[in-house]
């Protein structure tokens, strides 16, 4: 029993240091993390993007596909490899399972001359997300601060996000549209995570394995592995910072809040307004954008009500509408708020930016407007991509 005891405590110490797992020991981890009782999702490949969904098998993992980005534009490509996480990101964000789009917050039904209410249960396993990049995990950060940072804490997010388990990923193939490294928070991961994972592909195809908290290295414990040498190590470095040289865009970040509030009046707001369709897939599509609206509806005999949250935009008539009309009633007026309060007044709310430079902004803009351009434009410099 102590002999025993012994194994599995050095086990756990081996396993608390980087180590090198091969790509098929992916199979080996979703099946650990699911034999714990948590609902695996991670990226695949669906209607022609690379989405988080439910993974069932490694099997479903996006291997071999990259994504091309540009401004309004967003396309699968085959990779010459055998590449997982090749990829930079796709339209979804972590965001659509702790926050997502439509939930019912509680039910009431008539009970005599009163109501008995009750309130939507919390999801009915944890969640452990695989392949977060170091841009989304930042994102997740800031809707902590958000949503669980103050005095009141949204309780429908607190329930999934408790004991969440991230297997992050570092870039090492960014996008077009990626500004991550000007933002601060990519292409490598700094805190977070349970366990960090970094491909590599030249001298062998491997993956870098880092443990970030004490159960993730209770997973690595249990996944064939060697222990990480100097070379592995040298490699995940060179990796991630050959991914920040080939970021796709750069931002001038220096004093963007009193830039954007001493040019309130700016033409360039006039200029992006006869382009913008204020449709909000910049705010659907956005990691850390929050607004919400709330609807309460009854059946029509009144025996039975539900409230119901779903997403919403600042871009939206009706998000800034007030008792005789709307507040920002123009185009120009709605994308001025909603750059202003990413880049500036963000750090006024909660001590930081509100964006993360993962580029989706960019990529699902029908028009394709470039919030870097957009920014530098206003700075009275050169386009972010000249």
């Amino acid at each position: 029993m102590r002999l025993r005891r012994l194994l599995q405590s050095s086990r756990q110490m081996d396993a608390a240091k980087p180590s090198v797992i091969e790509p098929e020991a992916l199979e080996d981890l979703i099946r650990a993390l699911a034999a714990r009782g948590f609902r695996v999702v991670g990226p695949t490949r669906r209607d022609g993007a690379i989405v988080y969904d439910d993974l069932d098998s490694a099997q479903d993992l996006p291997t071999g596909w990259t994504d091309e980005q540009a401004p309004g534009s967003y396309r699968l490509e085959r990779r010459e490899d055998e590449a997982r996480f090749g990829y930079a990101v796709g339209p979804h964000s972590w965001k659509q399972f702790l926050m997502p789009a439509r939930v019912r917050l509680w039910r009431a039904s008539r009970n005599g001359e009163g109501f008995d209410v009750e309130e939507e249960p919390g999801p009915e396993r944890p969640l452990a997300l695989i392949g977060v990049r170091a841009c989304e995990l930042h994102a997740i950060a800031i809707q902590d601060r958000v949503l669980l940072g103050g005095r009141y804490a949204d309780r429908d997010y607190a329930a999934r996000r408790e004991d969440t388990f991230v297997v992050a990923v570092n870039c090492f193939e960014p996008g077009g549209t990626c500004f991550c490294a000007s933002m601060g928070t990519g292409p490598r991961v700094d805190a977070g995570y349970d366990l960090a994972l970094t491909e590599l592909l030249d001298g062998g195809h491997r993956l870098l394995a880092e443990p970030g908290s004490e159960r993730g290295g209770e997973v690595l414990a249990e996944l064939p592995r060697r222990p990480a040498s100097q070379v592995d190590l040298d490699a995940a470095e060179t990796a991630t910072a050959g991914a920040a040289e080939r970021m796709g865009r750069r931002l001038d970040t220096t004093d963007l809040r009193g830039l954007l509030a001493r040019n309130l009046e700016h033409e360039r707001w006039d200029e992006v307004a006869e382009r913008c369709l204020t449709c909000g897939n910049c705010t659907l599509v956005c990691p850390t954008c929050f607004c919400t609206s709330v609807e309460e509806v009854t059946d029509l005999t009144g025996t039975a009500a539900e409230r119901v949250r779903s997403w919403d935009s600042c871009f939206s008539l009706e998000y800034s509408y007030i008792h005789g009309g709307s507040v920002r009633p123009s185009a120009r007026s709605r994308y001025r708020q909603w750059l202003t309060h990413k880049f500036g007044t963000w750090h006024d709310q909660f001590g930081s930016s509100g964006c993360v430079g993962c580029g989706r902004c960019i990529a699902w803009c029908p028009v394709g407007i470039d919030v870097t351009q957009e920014l530098t434009a206003i700075r009275g410099g050169q386009d972010a991509d000249d």
